[in-house]
């Protein structure tokens, strides 16, 4: 299947999120015999921090974000697809590319609205009644979301969707694994995430609340926009980490701390891409508690959980070296055993598979 996604950016991870999930869960759909084509706008200085080549399994096509005219040439080349995909959080042209790309597509062409933050996109519609998403959600084929569960579904249902699947972060054996460890990253507890509105909170609480009552453990804080953020002094700041560095960084420490996005968390069952990453290289995880934990690992066993920061706290004050190994050894087993990139990529073709005998039956 030829297939058409516009998404925030396949080369570059800067300030984008969504590029782990997008580079797995493509690249395990090309091996399966796609073809596709990515579209990205050139913005937020991603192509100035590329951390990787354009793929050899993608057509990496850029557009300008100054005007509509490449936006529009993108859309013209796309229309020929089989299946074009709109991601959420393109982050430019967002509203202009949900309606075109059901306008430009071929008559038996299939879409997908393929929604990388539903919580943030469900809030928009249930704060907006004239939003002109409302309208168009019912014209595409599926939605598909990375997170989310049955309380997402049930959401996008009740706006009008004809079917909405999950299909959730995983692992790519291939980019996340086991390596030595790297001096830069020795400390009791690393956090890796961009410092945004809807996090901040909860990194407060989580984070530095549990260095500050953690007086003698060593704590690390990576990603963007946390430079003027004000610190305990057990606490190093690395600042953008680009993901070369992801499995050293998620090996090196005695535990990696998972934080949740406060509405990531309201609606759970949304394992960021980051625990997938962190399980892979075998790292001892300790996440906030979100429902639907136990559907991906399994608490006390394969990942530790914790309420605020005061459990972070008192996990790494119990937590021995030996069981930080255990943890993070079993958490890398059930993810090889049932998370992978090649396991999501059989469920959208499983998907795909039966909507295109429907249509030559």
């Amino acid at each position: 299947m030829r297939i058409a996604f516009f998404g925030s950016s396949l080369v570059s991870a800067y300030w984008n999120g969504a590029a782990t999930y997008y580079r797995g869960i493509l690249s395990a759909l090309a091996a399966r015999g796609h073809q596709f084509t990515f579209y990205e706008p050139d913005a937020y200085g991603r192509q100035q921090h590329r951390d990787i080549e354009d793929p050899t399994w993608a057509k990496v096509v850029v557009y300008s974000s100054e005007g509509t005219d490449g936006v529009y040439a993108a859309l013209d080349s796309a229309g020929s697809a089989d299946l074009i995909v709109k991601a959420s959080g393109v982050g430019v042209f967002d509203e202009l590319l949900e309606g075109a790309v059901l306008e430009v597509k071929q008559r038996d062409a299939l879409t997908i609205f393929w929604d990388v933050d539903a919580p943030a996109t469900l809030d928009r519609l249930q704060n907006n009644d004239s939003d002109p998403l409302r309208k168009l959600l019912p014209r595409y084929d599926w939605i598909f979301t990375y997170g989310g569960g049955d309380p997402v579904v049930q959401a996008y249902i009740e706006q009008g969707a004809r079917e909405c699947v999950p299909i959730y972060n995983a692992l790519d054996p291939a980019t996340h694994f086991p390596v030595q460890r790297d001096l830069r990253f020795e400390t009791d507890l690393a956090f890796l995430g961009n410092r945004l509105p809807d996090r901040e909170a909860r990194v407060d609480d989580f984070f530095l609340k549990a260095a500050h009552l953690a007086p003698d453990k060593q704590f690390l804080l990576a990603g963007s926009g946390w430079s003027d953020k004000n610190v305990p002094p057990n606490v190093k700041y690395q600042g953008h980490l680009f993901t070369a560095d992801h499995n050293a960084f998620n090996c090196t420490p005695q535990a990696v701390l998972n934080i949740s996005r406060e509405s990531m968390a309201r609606y759970g069952f949304s394992p960021a891409t980051r625990v997938f990453e962190a399980a892979g290289a075998a790292a001892c995880i300790i996440t906030d508690y979100w429902e639907g934990i136990g559907m991906f690992l399994e608490p006390e066993k394969e990942i530790l959980v914790a309420r605020d920061g005061e459990e972070v706290a008192q996990h790494l004050k119990s937590l021995s070296p030996e069981r930080a190994r255990e943890i993070g050894q079993a958490a890398r087993r059930r993810v090889l055993a049932e998370h992978t990139y090649a396991q999501r990529a059989f469920e959208v073709d499983r998907v795909l598979s039966g909507a295109l005998a429907g249509t030559l039956a």
